[in-house]
Parts: structure tokens; C-alpha cells; sequence
């Protein structure tokens, strides 16, 4: 018997959105049908258009093994230039695109004043192993490259990924540590780091907004037959790393009853014993992405005022 249960908010929302009816959840393995049913969820609940204050420029790169690469330059009108974000955008390892989280990183723009450099990354399947973790490295080198021209401070250069985008940004982090790369701090939003995490929690999997077939689907998406083995290198799945040691300043938030929940809380755990300043939120009643479930909720509300305050502190 659990005791485990919705925010009285949350559970409004979902109860709410059961009552019109799920489409059938897509099969374990079947990433195309996940991809297509997420992002198609993920439009249903995108906030308002990009507020006129933010604006945005279009640039690109080359990744490691010679593709181009899109990046986004959001700023604010009038704010000082100085500290910036490298963002990698949820979607379980195989949705999302920059299009839709273009409102969602607008907001995080308008709120803090801070400048995002959005980074299209490429998805599993299509992009293995640790493909989406050297897209990420790949714009945080741009951008010290031009930091000048931006009017960045490349000592004040943080990486932020939520969700699927979770993982290639705490890999990004080690992998910046490794090449000497500047970085002020990692922020990991319900962070998806763990391709081990496919057995379903008895407690979590009744309240689980993202489930553990999802789950299965965008790790053997990312690793194929290498999922749950040895093979599997701590830049594609963080939580396989053994030494965080000098790595940037951690924040990480999550949802208690977020598949993620116990893997967030071991890696801020593990970045702890190795060293490393971590500031952590687990938050009652709420399931994985739930600020953008129920945007009006109080915890909601809460989560983005201290995602707010460790942009603005950088």
C-alpha cells in the first residue's frame, strides 16, 4: 500500500484530461509511434507564443562527425549582456524539436533576463549512443568561441537540459570537465540519466505521466542492444558515471512521483561525495513534466521561481 498521490491541483488537471479521452500508449520499443504521440501532446500543452521581448538569430556548427548543426540565440530586450545557457530540450531521447520548446525556452529567457543558446540536437534513432551528448558539447564550445560577440562572460556559461535533454547535458558537463572547458553550472530538470531504469516501481508506475515502457523505448532507441550492459559509456547515460569529480555546480528539481525521481536523487548524491555544490528540490504530488501539465499549480509555480533564481545567480 502507498501512500503516494497526486498534488489536489495536478490531480485536477489529469483527471480532467482523462475524462476526454488517451489515445492507446504506443508499444515498448516502438519509438516512431511514441515520438509521433508525444509531440502531438506536447503541442496540446505548449504555453502562449513567444513574447514579443524575446527575440531570437539563427546560427549553426559542425558537429564531431561533420553534420550541421541549428542553434538558437534567445535574448531579452534590455537586458545586460553577461551570463548564458546552453539548452537541450526534452523529448525522451527520441521527440521534441526546438519548435516546440520555443515558447517554453522564451519564457525561461523573459523571466530571467539570462540569454539561451537552444540546441536542435540529434534524436535516437537516427543519432546513436553518444551523439546527442557531442551535439550538446559541441554548442558550448561554440559559444565560448563567440562569446566577444555575443557579449558573454565565458566564466558565467552554464548547460540545461530537461527531461530526455537531461542526458546529454549532464554528459555535455563531463565532457566539458574533460576537455577544459569552462562551465559554471549544470541544471537538470527531472533529468533522464539512467538506462537501467526500465523495470517498472510498484508505487511510481500507477501515477507515471512518462512511464517505464517510454522509458525502455528512448534508451534502446539511443543504445540499441547495449542498454542495461556494461557497455554503456557515462557521456550517453550520466548515471553510469563513478566520478563526477570537478564538474560544474549542480541544480536538479524533480518530481516525487517521476519515474526519474531516484536517479535524479542518487546523481545529485554522487556529485556530492565527489565534491560538487548540489542543490536539490524533489517536490510532493508532482509526476514527471508537471509545471507543464498543470501550469496554474502552486508547486508549479514554485518550481519555476527556483529555476528562475539559478538562472539569475549565475
Amino acid at each position: 500500500m502507498t501512500s503516494l498521490s497526486y498534488d489536489p491541483e495536478i490531480k485536477a488537471v489529469l483527471e480532467q484530461a482523462a475524462s476526454a479521452g488517451r489515445p492507446a500508449p504506443p508499444a515498448r520499443g516502438d519509438w516512431e509511434s511514441l515520438r509521433a504521440r508525444t509531440e502531438m501532446l506536447m503541442a496540446a500543452v505548449a504555453p502562449a507564443a513567444r513574447p514579443p521581448s524575446v527575440s531570437v538569430s539563427n546560427y549553426s556548427t559542425t558537429t564531431w562527425d561533420g553534420d550541421e548543426l541549428s542553434l538558437r540565440w534567445y535574448t531579452r530586450a534590455g537586458s545586460t549582456p553577461g551570463s548564458a545557457v546552453v539548452y537541450s530540450h526534452g523529448g525522451g531521447l527520441v521527440c521534441g524539436t526546438l519548435d516546440l520548446y520555443d515558447a517554453i525556452i522564451s519564457r525561461y529567457v523573459e523571466s530571467s533576463g539570462v540569454p539561451f543558446l537552444a540546441v536542435e540536437y540529434r534524436r535516437a534513432p537516427e543519432a546513436r549512443d553518444t551523439s546527442l551528448t557531442r551535439d550538446v558539447f559541441a554548442a558550448i564550445v561554440w559559444l565560448h568561441e563567440h562569446a566577444n560577440d555575443l557579449g558573454v562572460d565565458p566564466d558565467r556559461v552554464a548547460v540545461m537540459g530537461d527531461s530526455g535533454g537531461g542526458a546529454p547535458a549532464a554528459g555535455a558537463a563531463i565532457m566539458a570537465r574533460d576537455h577544459g572547458v569552462p562551465l559554471a553550472r549544470q541544471l537538470l530538470i527531472y533529468p533522464m540519466l539512467d538506462d537501467r531504469n526500465t523495470v517498472p516501481d510498484p508505487t511510481l508506475e500507477p501515477l507515471a505521466t512518462w512511464t517505464y515502457d517510454n522509458n525502455f523505448t528512448g534508451w534502446s532507441a539511443l543504445l540499441g542492444e547495449a542498454i542495461g550492459t556494461e557497455d554503456v559509456s557515462e557521456l550517453a547515460a550520466p548515471a553510469r558515471a563513478k566520478d563526477l569529480s570537478g564538474v560544474a555546480p549542480a541544480y536538479l528539481d524533480v518530481g516525487e512521483l517521476d519515474i526519474f525521481r531516484d536517479e535524479t536523487i542518487n546523481y545529485a548524491r554522487l556529485l556530492s561525495a565527489c565534491g560538487v555544490s548540489v542543490e536539490l528540490h524533489v517536490h510532493p504530488g508532482a509526476p514527471h513534466a508537471f509545471e507543464g501539465l498543470a501550469p496554474g499549480a502552486a508547486v508549479s509555480q514554485r518550481v519555476l521561481e527556483d529555476r528562475n533564481w539559478a538562472l539569475t545567480s549565475l
